[in-house]
């Protein structure tokens, strides 16, 4: 059987609002095992460093020191019950957060990130990029992460999930071992191809991708749906 997952785009958008978002999907999921509620969220985030369960080498000093960073303009900074250590979300990246009901596909963690990975390595390999996994979650490029992952289950039901350096400043990361992984480092679409590369460029074939991995088909999320969310 063929999915359909609703495609809900919400722009710029801080981290977190879009937690609450994520929540009030999720909980409707909980609310209710029947189709029709698998949802991919697009987004951009101001700049935002996000750390997950795994909070290894990071204080309270590091997060004050964190949140300073940029002079003036700073970075927010959050601990979140995901996957994985710290990262940058930022302009210039797609962030993805499918909340799905894993029954609906296959009920299994990793089945689902492995699919995920296979969406983004097929995302590079469409613009003539050889990307790859490793015994780190996420996408490479040679030695160079191109994708973050980072996901949380609860009943088989996912919330956040992964962002694609498309044209993210890398400067960002230069604050902080992005994932906890030392002696690696951080790449863009643009840095890759030596062009710029827009998060609206890459979302269609992200959709594309994803659509091959997880047997779906999309609609626009329904505006009287959207109303309810004050989007």
């Amino acid at each position: 059987m063929t999915n359909i997952i609703k495609i809900l785009n919400a722009g710029v958008m801080n981290y977190m609002k879009s937690l609450a978002l994520q929540k009030h999907i999720a909980a409707q999921h909980h609310a209710s095992d029947q189709d029709g509620m698998d949802t991919i969220i697009f987004v951009e985030h101001p700049p935002v460093y996000t750390i997950g369960i795994r909070t290894k080498d990071y204080t309270e000093e590091d997060q004050v020191r964190l949140q300073r960073t940029g002079g003036y303009v700073g970075a927010e900074f959050y601990k979140t019950n995901r996957g994985g250590l710290i990262t940058f979300h930022g302009p210039g990246q797609l962030v993805v957060y499918p909340i799905l009901n894993l029954k609906h596909f296959k009920p299994s963690m990793k089945w689902y990130i492995c699919h995920i990975e296979k969406t983004v390595i097929d995302v590079c390999t469409k613009f003539g990029l050889k990307a790859n996994t490793s015994p780190h979650t996420g996408v490479w490029i040679g030695d160079n992460k191109i994708c973050a992952i980072g996901v949380h289950g609860s009943r088989f039901v996912t919330t956040h999930g992964l962002a694609i350096n498309c044209c993210t400043d890398l400067e960002w990361y230069k604050h902080i071992v992005p994932c906890g992984i030392k002696d690696k480092g951080v790449t863009t679409l643009t840095k890759e191809l030596n062009r710029v590369v827009t998060v609206e460029e890459v979302m269609p074939i992200f959709l594309d991708c994803f659509k091959k991995y997880f047997n779906c088909n999309y609609i626009d999320y329904p505006q009287d749906e959207k109303i309810k969310l004050s989007l």
